[in-house]
């Protein structure tokens, strides 16, 4: 159960990261509740799995989750441009948070 709600709180990490790259400075209403509200339920939910999950291990596949789907978000929305080696990179990425998944 840990583990899924450790992935979850990756995915709200990529959500608030994304709000917060649209509120324009916390300006715009909508992003910027998004952002908060997508905040605090990330840290809930890495909070509840650390009491299971060692600290670096879940700070880390937090972390990788949310960098991943958050980079992979603004490749495929066009807020970045997409690039073979991006590409490779951010599957190196979520091969760690698996190789970390798979050391447990």
């Amino acid at each position: 159960m840990a583990w899924l709600v450790l992935i979850l709180s990756g995915v709200l990490e990529a959500v608030w990261a994304t709000a917060l790259g649209r509120s324009d400075g916390l300006t715009r209403p909508s992003a910027t509740i998004t952002f908060f509200v997508a905040l605090a339920a990330s840290m809930v939910g890495l909070a509840y799995a650390m009491r299971f999950l060692p600290t670096g291990t879940s700070y880390a596949v937090w972390v990788g989750v949310g960098a991943a789907l958050t980079v992979t978000y603004a490749m495929v929305t066009g807020g970045e441009t997409f690039s073979s080696v991006k590409a490779l990179l951010v599957a190196g990425i979520v091969g760690c948070v698996i190789g970390l998944k798979l050391l447990r």
